[in-house]
């Protein structure tokens, strides 16, 4: 019961969190484009210039906000603080703000600072960045202290850089590689540190790029497909691995779900791994279960059992050899669509092999010789096997 209540907490604070994040960036918007009215603030002191940067502030919040919320769905900590730090700003933007949203934005912003202290626990999930990751992130915040700091130092040889408001505003527009012409270098100095900046920034930005959103890519790409991602594969331990998917699989799967036993399926059928991945959540790594790799991937080594059903005799003897070599303690079962292929599968390497074919013949001349009761018949092979 207490963990029911604990994922209700957390998803509503996520909820709280996005709306709020959403009714910022449509507060800013229109507090931009609307003339400041004053009618619904509750803070009339402020100048008009005052309340137009609350507008433009409100919506960066907003937007930084939902990368927020989208970190914490994934229990990210890194998350946790941000929105914990961000919405007290949004409560203070709909504090001052002009717009109808105003007031509204400042319950929702204190409902949701107030849902995620109280459901802090469920967001301990560390970011795991790698060191490329982290070099292409100090790179990035260098370049750009770089530019600024430099721009700044040298704001009289330039045309347009007179306070650090300016040194960052160069910074960001070189970067980006915009240049809107505004400030431009006076001197030889600051046309060669001008260059400098743009060389190191925009190689920090598509680096950057590159290593952070790149992973990020290839997630959504293998979880379209039905792939695992090596993280997820890791967390698996005392697990059962399945190989293969088929008919004959597919009772497997369902009494492995039933039963919440963690499991993972490799089968090299993408259609299948997608319909098995979108359609019943299932653990899925799009591989042959006869090579080593995937079946390394899917640490065999740490696996409680290997159920080798593909349908194939053949590849199911490949499939039991590879998991013995890889994890000699592993028990492994295999289903023999050929009775004659019982003694072989054994030799290859299965603990126990069970023929639907012998099973289901058997059950049928019992049953139509009115002996035993198939269903204790069924128990007692399997008790046999």
């Amino acid at each position: 019961m207490d963990g029911w209540r604990e994922r209700i907490g957390g998803r509503i604070a996520v909820t709280l969190v996005t709306a709020a994040a959403l009714l910022s960036v449509v507060a800013g918007i229109g507090g931009i484009v609307t003339r400041p009215t004053r009618r619904l603030s509750i803070v009339s002191a402020l100048p008009d210039e005052a309340v137009v940067l609350v507008g433009f502030t409100g919506a960066i919040t907003g937007f930084l906000l939902l990368v927020a919320a989208y970190g914490l769905r994934r229990g990210l900590r890194a998350a946790w603080i941000m929105a914990v730090v961000l919405l007290p700003l949004t409560a203070i933007q709909g504090l001052v703000g002009s717009t109808v949203a105003g007031p509204v934005l400042l319950a929702l912003s204190l409902a949701a600072l107030l849902a995620l202290v109280l459901n802090r626990r469920l967001f301990a999930t560390e970011v795991d960045l790698s060191p490329t990751q982290w070099a292409s992130l100090a790179a990035l915040i260098g370049s750009l202290g770089y530019s600024t700091a430099g721009a700044f130092a040298l704001g009289d040889q330039f045309n347009g850089v007179s306070t650090i408001t300016d040194a960052v505003y160069f910074s960001v527009v070189t970067a980006s590689t915009v240049g809107y012409g505004d400030v431009t270098p006076a001197t030889p100095l600051a046309k060669w540190f001008a260059m400098s900046a743009l060389v190191l920034n925009v190689a920090a930005f598509a680096i950057a790029l590159g290593v952070l959103i790149t992973p990020a890519i290839e997630a959504r790409l293998t979880n379209a497909l039905g792939r695992m991602t090596d993280t997820d594969i890791d967390l698996l331990t005392d697990h059962v691995i399945v190989l293969g998917y088929g008919e004959l699989t597919e009772p497997i799967v369902d009494e492995l779900t039933a039963a919440d036993v963690e499991f993972l399926v490799i089968t090299p059928d993408e259609a299948a791994a997608r319909a098995l991945h979108e359609g019943e959540d299932v653990r899925v790594l799009t591989a042959d279960p006869s090579d080593e790799e995937p079946l390394e991937r899917a640490n065999v080594a740490t696996a409680r059992a290997v159920v080798a059903a593909t349908n194939n005799d053949a590849e199911d003897a490949l499939a039991i050899l590879t998991a013995r070599q890889l994890n000699p303690d592993v028990t492994i079962v295999a289903g023999a669509t050929g009775r004659e292929n019982v003694n072989k599968l054994k030799r290859a390497g299965a603990d126990t092999v069970i023929s639907p074919a012998t099973i289901g013949g058997h059950l049928l001349v019992t049953s139509a010789l009115g002996g035993e009761d198939s269903e204790a018949v069924a128990r007692q092979l399997l008790d046999e096997e």
